[in-house]
């Protein structure tokens, strides 16, 4: 008996031959044909037995030749899931027309009482009986073999109460793909909404309930461990609702994506683990795509800080385009390495990547002369707040005298459009790294106008997941197991995601006549304890109990709260609601400008070797007198009483004598 039974799951495991199936399916044919003239001569009298298995011929051939051009004995059976029985049903429901076709036509051209006649016509009752009783048998048979595999060879696997939120057609959605995989042992008791006219309804046979009744002792009655979300738009106001709902009942959380975002998959749909970028707190920004793609369409383009999270993703995403070169630039040599060797995946032709730095103008105009390029992507930027607050020199040599370099070379070698990534703490900013980005969209602006190229800035907030950015900051600390440190509990940031931020700078490139500061409407700022919270429930996590949140305090000329307009600035509507035009204030634009020429060229003629960092800051204040150090060495600066009765300002020198 043992041996037998070993036996038996041996080959239960083993792949059958497909001849083997459509041998049992056409066997199911003949029991079914055979049951049909049963049933119906058990009632209409004695059957003819000779006759009945004549007629039987014609019925086989025709389902032998549908099970062959439909290959529906080709399917794993352990694997058979609504797809396989939609296909069963649809072969069977075809081989019934076909023979009532046949038995029409008969009926028709051959008289009756012939042995062709005879034994062509078939019985209306007896053909439906036998398709009704096919269907079933077919299906009924997988559906048994499936269960008894799933006995044998799963016999470990728990079976998992789960609900799904979204009583809608991704929820439908959902719960077919939990009901085809038999490996994941998931078992949907009920479908949950937070709309009033669903509620009470039934979906799948599943009640639908209000979310308000999901609560600890339903929760404990059930057994429930999961909750899939599944609803077709994403609204990111409504996720954090669902997800701070169900986080507090200690469930698990994961959400099946759009159809949209996976339109080659076979089904559409994945079901994945909640992440952080779902709940922004924002509905996600859409823009053209087609309309990108054709303005680059044969283009040579050119991204600076193409190693870096912005640059990077840029890379990847017009990589994609008809452009006809793409030059990649970056100083950091590893990571653009690993730029290369991802995009080289695609089979990529006219990509270069070159290891430089754009504080060397010699170094960027042989770039320039040998490339030719039609578009640049100025990425290239120092953005660490409290290491610039530490290292001023080095954040006006890059993010002032790099973009000045580009800016400069862009004019001198007829560039159709320069595009910079600005950031929202350029706006009246409290730090070192923002003052020099607030610098650089000055003297790129000033551009505007003095040559063929069209200058465009665009400024955002905070990219979710960038390198050095709270989110892999607070995954590496629950690495650690905790705390999470956070610098004020009331501190909030404006968020946008990588993809989102690319798609903007290349929009704009697109949309911008020049001297344009693009901005998005990104929604309600969002305070990042909240966003610390939430991460810790997407881990699992409780809080405080398993990790807790730690304040240390504001760093070196951190703000609490960013803004991504000046006080004395508004903003123009463009042809996307979300995207608006910074109207930025240009007092003494000349002026500054001058300023930033001779910082610069003190800057290199000097080397620096033995820089003075208190007169540096304080010629960043006067070309930016928005500037206000907060919580840093330089807040005496802004105390001094500066003479602003003067129309030249001074710059004053930077190195200590050694």
């Amino acid at each position: 008996m043992i041996g037998s039974w070993g036996d038996l799951k041996r080959r239960l495991r083993k792949y059958n031959p497909r001849w083997v199936i459509l041998m049992i399916d056409m066997f199911f044919v003949v029991a079914s044909y055979l049951l049909a003239n049963y049933i119906f001569f058990n009632i209409k009298g004695t059957p003819e037995v000779i006759l009945i298995f004549q007629k039987l011929m014609i019925v086989l051939s025709v389902y032998f030749t549908l099970f062959l051009s439909h290959s529906i004995f080709k399917g794993i059976v352990r694997e058979t899931g609504i797809r396989d029985t939609i296909k069963i049903f649809k072969t069977v429901a075809m081989g019934y027309i076909v023979l009532l076709f046949i038995n029409l036509l008969v009926r028709i051209f051959i008289d009756k009482g012939t042995v062709a006649g005879d034994v062509l016509r078939q019985s209306y009752p007896v053909l439906t009986i036998q398709a009704c009783i096919l269907m079933v048998i077919m299906v009924g048979a997988r559906v048994v073999y499936r269960t008894l595999f799933d006995y044998l060879f799963l016999p470990a696997r728990k079976l998992e109460n789960v609900l799904i939120f979204g009583a809608s057609r991704p929820g439908l959605t959902s719960y077919s793909l939990l009901r085809e995989d038999g490996r994941v042992k998931y078992q949907v008791i009920a479908f949950v909404e937070d709309q009033l006219s669903r509620i009470g309804k039934r979906l799948a046979g599943l009640k639908i309930l209000d979310i308000s009744e999901i609560n600890k002792s339903y929760i404990k009655k059930y057994r429930i461990c999961e909750v899939i979300i599944a609803v077709e738009n994403n609204d990111p106001e409504r996720l954090q609702f669902v997800s701070d709902w169900f986080h507090e009942l200690g469930l698990e959380l994961k959400i099946m994506s759009p159809a949209r975002i996976l339109p080659n998959a076979r089904s559409g749909r994945e079901i994945r683990a909640l992440k952080i970028d779902d709940l922004l707190g924002r509905k996600p920004i859409k823009l053209e795509h087609q309309e990108i793609e054709i303005a680059m369409e044969g283009k040579v383009i050119l991204v600076t800080g193409a190693a870096g999270s912005i640059g990077s993703e840029l890379a990847r995403q017009i990589a994609k385009r008809a452009y006809k070169k793409l030059i990649l630039v970056d100083q950091a040599e590893s990571p653009l390495y690993d730029i290369q060797q991802s995009i080289k995946c695609s089979q990529l032709e006219d990509m270069h990547c070159i290891v430089g730095d754009v504080r060397n103008y010699g170094f960027m105009q042989k770039v320039f002369a040998e490339h030719r390029p039609d578009f640049v992507f100025h990425a290239a930027a120092y953005k660490h707040v409290p290491l610039m607050e530490a290292n001023p020199y080095e954040s006006i040599q890059t993010n002032v005298l790099g973009s000045k370099n580009m800016a400069d070379l862009c004019m001198e070698y007829d560039v159709q459009k320069m595009v910079m990534v600005s950031t929202d703490k350029a706006v009246n900013p409290t730090n070192i790294m923002g003052a020099t980005k607030r610098m650089a969209e000055i003297y790129i602006s000033s551009c505007a106008g003095k040559s063929k190229t069209n200058f465009i800035i665009t400024r955002f907030g905070n990219v979710l997941g960038s390198n050095g950015s709270v989110i892999p900051l607070f995954e590496k600390q629950m690495e650690q197991g905790g705390p999470l440190t956070l610098t004020h509990p009331e501190i909030t940031r404006f968020f946008m995601t990588i993809p989102e931020a690319c798609l903007l700078v290349q929009e704009a490139g697109i949309m911008g006549n020049g001297g344009e500061i693009f901005v998005f409407d990104m929604g309600k700022s969002v305070r990042i304890i909240d966003l610390a919270k939430r991460m810790i429930n997407l881990k699992g996590y409780r809080y405080p109990e398993d990790i807790d949140i730690k304040i240390v305090g504001l760093r070196p000329g951190e703000k609490i709260y960013e803004e991504l307009l000046a006080n004395n600035e508004n903003t123009i509507k463009t042809h996307h609601p979300k995207i608006m035009i910074a109207k930025v204030n240009h007092d003494d634009l000349m002026q500054k400008v001058q300023m930033i020429n001779d910082l610069c060229l003190q800057m290199v003629n000097s080397h620096m070797m033995f820089p003075d960092y208190m007169s540096l800051v304080r010629n960043m204040k006067k070309i930016v007198p928005e500037f206000k150090s907060r919580n840093s060495e330089f807040e005496i600066l802004d105390t001094e009483i500066l003479d602003n009765r003067t129309s030249e300002v001074p710059i004053y020198p930077i190195t200590k004598k050694a």
